[in-house]
């Protein structure tokens, strides 16, 4: 068995994967084994969110009474499938897996806003004793708070499963649902409280509606990015720790963040109460228009140019791959943008049905993990010898998934030479028996049906060659051979 530059013996070679029939079951992602520990630290998570939830449930219940509850439950729920959906739109190239989204989310709601309520109103108390504008609460207490907490949970998240950071796409996703869960429960104390329990309790039950929807146009319709966009700083300072090798980095980044997201935030509740004590409105209208909504659409454009950023990267990072044989060029062109991907999932339909589309969309998914962790090398994030056995064994997971998952739709075209890839070319052969060697496209849309034959033992720098830890599904035929 080969050794990698650190002495650490490479995997034992996988087994060669059974050729599934048309119609079975796709292959599936190796799954992690629940420990005493995970389960354990798992219980007390969950535990700590429901009475969280419960007290949140209770302290808004006893304010706004169970009517206004309702109306104010009901009113922040509009916006929130809508801002869900913007932040899942970013991570459609490696999706993160549904219990870390729902994680963050419900850290937002109930933990951050249970610890936010409790020091925010401990802060309020303090000021009034002190003869002190209450107003002061909101700039120099909430944003401390309240980005610290929002943050928490993503930052447990980079702490204890570093492996699920990819970067500040990922970074941005996590912060963003916990931020749009904490709105959301805000967002019922304003409209249920100060919206509809406010009016009714003084007009009656239509002037309450009405305040709600004022409330609902102002605070969501034209400011409901606030939260995410506050948090989102922390998120880039997240995403930076998660990619670099450097120790300083990990703890400086994203203390400034979180530092940035603080001060955004402070500012920003600044603008209303420096406008109520001076009674001039510009001093909001400059503020929002002239710093807040810049910075809004230059990290709308960042966040959008990381998305496109993940998807190039397969393109720079998986060629290692397609020299050691494992993949093709079109298979890596494939990957590169969403509509390629789209238009590799349609062939596989046609191709191979349902079946053929449930194993493209998982190889997909594995192949943009395989070029993240092998982009993780590059960068030297592996730092212990244990952290390098583990990338080690999950390349060899992410190769064998891939693997089954391509004898889904490899040789299924009937439109197509038979073929193989041996590095280099490709060898076709044809209905009437004979055989070329042919180099590859340069722009590639969709995975030319081929089979891998064994590659050859080269020995790159780094971890040894990209993935070489057995022979993937050997090929019916040699190059070259009748």
């Amino acid at each position: 068995m080969a050794d990698t530059p650190t002495g650490a013996p490479l995997p034992p070679s996988p087994s060669v994967p059974a050729v599934p029939q048309p119609g079975g079951p796709a292959p599936r992602m190796p799954l992690r084994r629940l420990g005493w520990r995970r389960a354990l630290v798992l219980t007390g998570v969950v535990l700590l969110i429901a009475a969280c939830a419960l007290f949140m449930v209770f302290t808004l219940g006893a304010s706004l009474g169970a009517e206004a509850l309702v109306i104010g439950l009901i009113a922040a729920m509009l916006p929130v499938p809508v801002l869900v959906a913007c932040f899942l739109w970013l991570d459609r190239y490696e999706p993160e897996p549904l219990k870390y989204l729902v994680f963050c989310f419900a850290w937002g709601a109930f933990v951050s806003t249970a610890a936010s309520l409790t020091v925010n109103e401990t802060a309020a108390g303090f000021f009034e004793d002190q003869g002190l504008p209450v107003a002061l609460t909101a700039v120099l207490v909430a944003p401390f708070i309240e980005e610290l907490t929002k943050a928490l949970g993503p930052i447990l998240l980079l702490v204890f499963r570093r492996r699920e950071f990819s970067g500040i796409t990922d970074a941005l996703v996590y912060c963003g649902l916990s931020a749009v869960g904490f709105a959301m429960v805000e967002n019922i104390l304003y409209l249920g409280g100060y919206g509809y329990a406010s009016g009714a309790e003084q007009y009656g039950p239509a002037t309450g509606a009405q305040q709600v929807i004022a409330i609902f146009i102002v605070r969501i319709l034209l400011f409901g990015f606030a939260h995410p966009l506050f948090t989102s700083m922390t998120a880039v300072g997240l995403g930076i720790a998660a990619r670099t090798a450097d120790r300083r980095v990990r703890v400086l980044a994203p203390v400034a963040g979180l530092l940035l997201a603080m001060m955004l935030h402070g500012t920003w509740n600044l603008l209303p109460t420096l406008t109520q004590a001076t009674g001039e409105a510009l001093i909001s209208v400059v503020g929002f228009v002239g710093v807040m909504a810049p910075i809004f659409f230059g990290m709308v454009g960042l966040a959008v140019w990381l998305r496109a950023w993940e998807g190039r990267l397969t393109e720079r990072i998986l060629p290692d791959y397609v020299r050691a044989g494992w993949l093709t060029p079109p298979e890596v062109a494939a990957l590169s943008s969403l509509g390629r991907r789209h238009a590799a999932r349609t062939w596989a339909r046609r191709v191979a049905g349902d079946p053929g589309v449930r194993a493209m969309r998982g190889y997909q998914f594995a192949a943009t993990r395989l070029a993240l962790l092998r982009d993780g090398v590059h960068r030297g994030l592996d730092r212990r010898p244990v952290d390098r056995e583990r990338t080690a064994r999950e390349e060899r997971e992410l190769l064998e998934a891939i693997s089954a998952y391509r004898t889904f739709f490899v040789g299924r075209d009937p439109q197509a030479p038979v073929g193989i890839w041996d590095g280099r070319r490709y060898h076709l052969r044809f209905p009437d028996g004979s055989q070329r060697a042919v180099e590859a496209p340069d722009e590639p849309v969709v995975p030319i049906p081929v089979v891998l034959p064994p590659p050859p033992p080269a020995y790159p720098a780094g971890y040894g060659p990209p993935g070489w830890y057995g022979p993937p599904p050997a090929a019916p035929w040699r190059p070259g051979q009748p």
